[in-house]
């Protein structure tokens, strides 16, 4: 008994604790909070800027940041690791089935982002970024979205310049008036549904069961396959291509790529351009694509992806391309840059 006595006057005082200056006065705990207590404890931003610190940060210094205190979860490039959240990405997805929720594609104020890097980041040690450090990793997050360029610094002055994409794709939260009086109802106990029905497929997820039997299954397998394969004409020679160990080589070093550039059917452009035919193709000419303003110049003077100046820029990105968006620090192995670009090669 003594116990559980204990536990319920240990549960009542800590409510009057926390019930604060209103009963204060009844039970004699507490005081009220000074204004620079309360100053302390409100440290939210909010989307006018309001509770922003002084400060500033640029994008090159948040690169570096953000590879030391960042990346490990989240990559080099904003890409996300394992399971951990993607910061960059996602464009033109949110109208899917499963759509790819990052600070460019998602977030409507950058201030949430801002807020919540300084106050919970980096995870396990929250709270040891000072201001002028957030200011740098969320302008390295709005240009790893293509949002800012690569000399951009981001401040407590020129924060709300920044036009997020999705800033107008929120409403106004008005279920409790609207949706909640509809499912908020007594159960039915009586005459309720006669049967239960299948009426959609989780068709993303792929774990409805479909309706073909076993032997619907094998007859369609059957039919799809060849009747007669000696009448089978045979395929034609392929051509003449790169040496299939060295293109096999290629492969596994485009993995280091793979983050921001995709390739091969469907290809689509992400953090940076999609890579079928870079061989022979004119820098910076990918339609859909933001290249730095340094790459596009360089297509509308004229220069073509060749082999040569591929594995030069391979080697050190920015050495070759003055301000690229590509934070990739390059490939020193010479051998792995002949080997990704044999790869890139069998791609049109």
């Amino acid at each position: 008994m003594s116990k559980y006595r204990n536990l319920v006057i240990g549960t009542a005082l800590a409510s009057a604790l926390l019930a604060g200056p209103a009963l204060a006065g009844e039970y004699g705990l507490g005081r009220t909070a000074t204004p620079e207590e309360i100053a302390a404890w409100n440290l939210d931003v909010s989307p006018d800027g309001t509770g922003l610190p002084d400060g500033s940060g640029s994008v090159e210094q948040g690169e570096t940041l953000f590879v030391e205190r960042c990346a490990v979860c989240h990559g080099e490039f904003a890409e996300g690791v394992g399971r951990w959240p993607k910061l960059a990405g996602g464009e033109g997805t949110l109208d899917r089935a499963d759509p790819v929720k990052t600070v460019g594609s998602y977030w409507p104020y950058l201030s949430t982002a801002w807020d919540y890097i300084h106050r919970s980041m980096p995870f396990g040690n929250a709270q040891t970024l000072t201001a002028d450090e957030t200011y740098a990793i969320t302008a390295y997050i709005l240009y790893s979205n293509f949002l800012v360029d690569s000399d951009f610094v981001l401040s407590d002055e020129n924060f709300l310049d920044v036009e997020m994409p999705n800033a107008d794709g929120f409403i106004v939260d008005d279920r409790e008036k609207v949706e909640f009086p509809k499912f908020i109802r007594e159960p039915c106990m009586e005459d309720c549904k006669d049967s239960v029905e299948i009426t959609m497929h989780a068709s993303v997820l792929d774990v409805t069961p479909g309706t073909e039997t076993d032997e619907e299954a094998a007859a369609a397998q059957q039919d799809a396959a060849p009747q007669d394969e000696a009448k089978a004409e045979p395929e034609p020679a392929a051509p003449a291509g790169p040496d299939p160990e060295l293109v096999a080589a290629g492969e596994k070093v485009f993995r280091q790529c793979k983050a921001c550039h995709m390739i091969g059917d469907g290809a689509k452009n992400r953090v940076g351009p999609h890579l079928n035919g870079v061989l022979g193709r004119t820098v910076g000419s990918v339609d859909g694509f933001r290249y730095s303003r340094t790459m596009a110049e360089m297509g509308e003077d004229g220069k073509v992806w060749d082999a040569e100046s591929l594995g030069t820029f391979l080697e050190n990105p920015r050495d070759y391309v003055s301000r690229t968006k590509m934070a990739f620090r390059g490939l020193s192995d010479a051998a792995d840059r002949e080997a990704v670009i044999a790869y890139l090669s069998t791609f049109e």
